[in-house]
């Protein structure tokens, strides 16, 4: 093999190397999107799950820190008043009212 033939190589290796790492990402990226993509069923049934798990006289509340089911006199986080709020609470003593 002659120089000329071994710059030739690599010069074609690069340009293989390049173009797989381009198809790498594009599957890569076909991938997320398709993970990521809304409305898909696996976030449904688990909306479904939590709605389902309070008892009578609960109150479901999706929180920022969690899923919760709610009633009054239940210690709660004042500082989040305003989501407590958003279900019919409000925590104005570290108590659900």
């Amino acid at each position: 093999m002659s120089f000329l033939d071994k710059s030739r190589a690599s010069r074609n290796g690069g340009w293989m190397r390049k173009r797989f790492a381009l198809l790498l990402s594009l599957v890569a990226l076909a991938f997320g999107a398709a993970g990521a993509s809304p409305g898909g069923d696996a976030v449904f049934f688990a909306g479904a799950a939590y709605a389902k798990s309070c008892g009578a006289g609960w109150t479901h509340a999706g929180l920022s820190w969690g899923h919760k089911c709610l009633r009054r006199g239940q210690f709660c986080k004042s500082d989040a008043d305003g989501e407590y709020h958003r279900h019919g609470f409000h925590c104005h003593t570290g108590r659900l009212q």
